[in-house]
C-alpha cells in the first residue's frame, strides 16, 4: 500500500507550495533558497492547489478509528510527503498563519496516522521540517505561522530546520529584501 521510505543518504527535499497565488513572493524566495542546495540534492515541487484535498472528516472517534486506505490526491500527498527526508512548508502569511490549503494538508496528517500500516508519525521522525514565509507586516506577525510549523515539528519527533521569512506584499517585492535573499543562499545548507 504504501511507498518505501528514501535511503538513508539521499536527502530528497519536498516543497509544498500553499499560495492561492502561483510565483508569489513565498515561492519566489523558496527557489532562491532551493537554488543553492547541492546538485546531488533532490527536489520535488508540488502546489496544493493542484492537489485539493477533500475537507478533512475527523473520524478518530467512530468505530475503530481507523480510516480507509488512500486514493487520490491524498495518495499523492502522502507518499510524497513520507518520501521526502526534508519537508519544506511554503505558505505566504495569511490571517497571521499559514493558508487554509497548508492547514488543511496538516489536519489531513491526523488521518494519515490511522491509515492500518502507514506508519507515518514514525516515517516522519528525524525528517526535518523547513518552512519559507513572506509578510507585508511586521516580522512578529509571523510567529504564529513559525509556532505552529515548529510545534508540529516537534509532535512528530521532526528535526526543525528553521523559517526563512521574507517581505513582500505585491507580487515581485520580495526581490527588493536583500536580508532574505542573502538569508536564502545559505538557509538550507547552513554555510
Amino acid at each position: 500500500m504504501i511507498s518505501s521510505d528514501p535511503a538513508p543518504t539521499d536527502r530528497q527535499f519536498l516543497f509544498v507550495l500553499g499560495s492561492a497565488r502561483s510565483d508569489g513572493n513565498t515561492e519566489q524566495l523558496a527557489r532562491r533558497a532551493a537554488e543553492h542546495l547541492p546538485a546531488t540534492v533532490g527536489q520535488r515541487w508540488l502546489r496544493l492547489t493542484d492537489l485539493p484535498l477533500d475537507p478533512f472528516d475527523d473520524i478518530r472517534h467512530s468505530g475503530d478509528g481507523t480510516y480507509p486506505e488512500l486514493t487520490g490526491n491524498s495518495r499523492e500527498l502522502f507518499e510524497a510527503t513520507v518520501g521526502a527526508t526534508d519537508l519544506v512548508i511554503v505558505s505566504p502569511l495569511y490571517w497571521y498563519t499559514l493558508s487554509t490549503s497548508v492547514k488543511l494538508y496538516l489536519d489531513h496528517w491526523s488521518g494519515w496516522f490511522r491509515v492500518p500500516g502507514s506508519d507515518f508519525r514514525a516515517r516522519m521522525k528525524d525528517r526535518t521540517l523547513w518552512g519559507v514565509t513572506s509578510h507585508s507586516g511586521n516580522p512578529s506577525d509571523a510567529d504564529p505561522l513559525i509556532g505552529t510549523l515548529r510545534l508540529t515539528g516537534d509532535y512528530m519527533g521532526m528535526r526543525w530546520g528553521g523559517v526563512l521569512l521574507g517581505t513582500g506584499g505585491r507580487p515581485g517585492d520580495v526581490q527588493r529584501d536583500g536580508l532574505a535573499l542573502a538569508e536564502a543562499e545559505t538557509f538550507f545548507t547552513g554555510g
